[in-house]
């Protein structure tokens, strides 16, 4: 459980130079998710000439960081959980009073997590399906804040077929949690954004 007068921060990296659809969908997703849940969401290793949308930025709940978290959290390592997936440890809700800032790296191809790991941030892995960044916030919030409740009690639907039209349908390479009407749980506007940019790769959505 969380402590109610020092709330979790939950940090996400931001490794490309620029801000695709997918990833500006998603921030401003986990930046409200965050505000009505009543913890922090900070984007760290932000360049300084990258403009966010305003939008983002009006949440009260959302911060930027230009630096990395080894300088910001340089003092308090012990205090931030890595989510790794070769992590031994799974999350697990008692995870909330061990910890204070919750790290969402990069897998491959650039493999981020893997050079943090390496700098003695401890690790959680949150299971063996690829999350989008916004489920993977979602998750953790879920298993230390909101519902404190085990990876393993949380309803899961893993690549899910979604319908773009009548004749046309793509396959997502990612776990999501289920909504209560058994769908995937995604941001606003994201199904929109991948009907209209179908004719592309998923790659190049972020």
């Amino acid at each position: 459980m969380t402590d109610p007068g020092n709330p979790p921060i939950f940090v996400v990296e931001h490794l490309d130079p620029e801000l695709g659809d997918w990833s500006a969908l998603e921030y401003q997703t986990i930046a409200e998710e965050s505000a009505h849940a009543g913890v922090r969401f900070c984007l760290s290793l932000v360049p300084p000439n990258l403009q966010l949308p305003p939008a983002l930025l009006d949440v009260p709940a959302f911060s930027v960081e230009h630096r990395g978290v080894e300088e910001v959290y340089a003092s308090k390592k012990e205090r931030v959980c890595l989510l790794d997936p070769s992590a031994k440890e799974e999350l697990k809700p008692e995870d909330g009073t061990k910890f204070d800032v919750f790290l969402f790296g990069d897998d491959p191809p650039r493999d981020r997590t893997s050079e943090l790991r390496k700098k003695g941030f401890q690790g959680r892995r949150l299971g063996p399906v690829q999350m989008t960044t916004d489920t993977a916030v979602r998750v953790t919030r879920t298993v230390i804040c909101t519902k404190q409740v085990p990876l393993h009690e949380i309803p899961y639907i893993d690549h899910p077929e979604l319908k773009l039209d009548e004749h046309e349908s793509t396959q997502m390479p990612f776990r999501y949690m289920k909504n209560e009407k058994g769908k995937p749980l995604m941001p606003n506007g994201m199904l929109e954004l991948i009907q209209k940019d179908s004719e592309k790769g998923i790659d190049d959505l972020f």
